[in-house]
């Protein structure tokens, strides 16, 4: 991988993470069109995803110092509740970290990894289609569905399968707060990416033979997290508005295709 097909991955992902398109889909899309060996480059979309959570960071950082405060005031205030819920939402993802690492690695190394993606993406579009016809409430997240969004998140493991789309539409159809879904989503992320960052790192991953090299991965990340700036806010601004059935209409078109070049 050079440095100019990682800056297109990086902006690929950048774009992706946050809109409900599945950024794990596209770019594997993206190494087929490009004509990357699939092999090696866990590394790479660890990177890049690493990047996105910086962006994610920086867009809600007025939000986190707010829950850092309450959660060091000591006290079981709204802000401590709210870091609970996502500490709970991250249960099924680190069980499927922990325990099935290996097998997840294996769904991106498959030759038939296209042919994945394009059915993957269609039940993305299911999945978005859905939330045009529920009925939408203003309740508030409660630990319950917190659990079943990080439920959701976990079945994003899968490439095709949007990780914002699926957590969003869950707690859009749980009747939650649009904005609310939005901020709680992307804000569920983080130390899951982040500890994959810091596990990555220990086990060597970064510097083992035949994985990217440093220029790339730079890039990649600069790339994704300039993308992944603007696609953060955009979509906070899209969700409010549920402008969601446009997206299954993408990741239909994209996934038939990607189905029909596999």
């Amino acid at each position: 991988m050079n440095w100019i097909e990682a800056l297109l991955l990086g902006l690929l992902q950048g774009l992706t993470e946050f809109l409900p398109v599945s950024s794990s889909g596209h770019l594997e899309i993206g190494k087929a069109l490009l004509g990357i060996n699939a092999e090696n480059n866990l590394t790479f979309t660890v990177v890049v995803h690493g990047a996105t959570v910086l962006s994610t960071i920086i867009v809600f950082r007025k939000d986190i110092l707010e829950l850092l405060k309450g959660l060091f005031s000591f006290q079981w205030n709204e802000s401590t509740q709210y870091i609970a819920k996502i500490a709970l939402s991250m249960i099924p993802i680190a069980i499927v970290g922990v325990f099935f690492k290996d097998q997840v690695e294996e769904l991106f190394n498959t030759d038939k990894i296209l042919l994945l993606v394009g059915f993957m993406l269609l039940i993305t579009a299911t999945f978005l289609a859905f939330t045009y016809y529920a009925k939408q409430k203003e309740k508030e997240i409660s630990f319950k569905d917190a659990f079943i969004i990080g439920m959701a998140q976990t079945v994003a493991i899968l490439p095709g399968i949007s990780r914002s789309g699926a957590t969003i539409a869950t707690g859009l159809l749980l009747k939650n707060k649009k904005s609310e879904v939005a901020k709680f989503s992307f804000l569920m992320v983080l130390v899951p990416i982040i500890g994959e960052n810091i596990l990555s790192s220990f086990e060597g991953t970064y510097t083992s033979q035949g994985s990217v090299e440093l220029m790339p991965l730079l890039v990649g990340f600069i790339g994704a997290f300039l993308s992944g700036l603007l696609a953060c806010s955009w979509m906070i601004k899209l969700v409010k508005k549920g402008k969601l059935i446009y997206f299954a209409i993408y990741c239909l078109i994209i996934g038939l295709i990607a189905i029909f070049a596999a």
